[in-house]
């Protein structure tokens, strides 16, 4: 099956949001940050999703992935934030466009609700997130942050997730920076991006409560730069 990856544009969006929704309707931190299930409200969880990927194409790096023999389906996508060197000061429109970003979700919030969302476990992730990022965050470039790659079902196995994948490493390759993510399972995620050079860094733990069901445990993965390998496709003149 012919892969076609490019920039996420607007016309892409509900395209992503179906996959990105079919896809993790059984993730371990969707059902963790979102516990009472009978709550959820896949109309608001669509308009958040919107309202971050209308963020994404202007300030990140939103692809999505189809076949060329049938354009019009999104068969996978991924959410990256290009690397910020720490010494960089953040611009003003950035700073800006998430101020923007959080007023729509208050404008959301207001007219649907949470949807099911549990804003206490969501901070208790977000304050792990920052320490694990504290500690392992130490490259001089900063990092490619993969926020999602996520496969509909029914296309997974046929190298969608590994185009977008390599639509990001290589150009961390070229460049020299790392790359980090966070995947919400062991079995068989870590493997599976071992494969593209990410090794397991930390395991971090979100706990709200004593049960089994009241934690999760994340898993904080790095990539360093790989070599770029030399092009033997086009021979030499002697």
């Amino acid at each position: 099956m012919p892969i076609q990856v490019s920039r996420m544009t607007e016309a892409d969006i509900d395209g992503a949001i179906d996959t990105i929704q079919q896809a993790f309707a059984e993730d371990p931190y969707n059902k963790w940050i979102y516990p009472d299930r009978l709550k959820i409200s896949l109309v608001r969880n669509r308009i958040s999703l919107k309202l971050r990927c209308r963020w994404g194409i202007q300030h990140g790096l939103f692809h999505v992935a189809r076949d060329t023999s049938n354009p019009n389906k999104i068969l996978g996508c991924a959410m990256w934030m290009p690397p910020t060197p720490p010494s960089e000061p953040q611009t003003w429109s950035f700073y800006l466009s998430f101020w923007w970003l959080w007023l729509g979700q208050i404008r959301m919030n207001l007219w649907y609700g949470r949807g099911g969302l549990s804003t206490k476990r969501y901070w208790i992730w977000k304050e792990r997130q920052a320490e694990a990022q504290k500690e392992l965050w130490t490259s001089d470039k900063g990092y490619y942050f993969c926020n999602i790659v996520t496969v509909l079902p029914e296309a997974q196995g046929m190298g969608v997730g590994r185009a977008l994948m390599e639509e990001v490493l290589s150009a961390a390759d070229r460049e020299g920076v790392w790359c980090y993510l966070e995947s919400s399972r062991m079995d068989p995620n870590v493997a599976i991006y071992e494969k593209f050079g990410f090794k397991l860094a930390r395991e971090m733990e979100c706990r709200d409560g004593k049960r089994e069901e009241d934690g999760i445990m994340l898993y904080c993965m790095l990539r360093e730069p790989q070599p770029i390998q030399p092009d033997t496709s086009k021979g030499t003149n002697s």
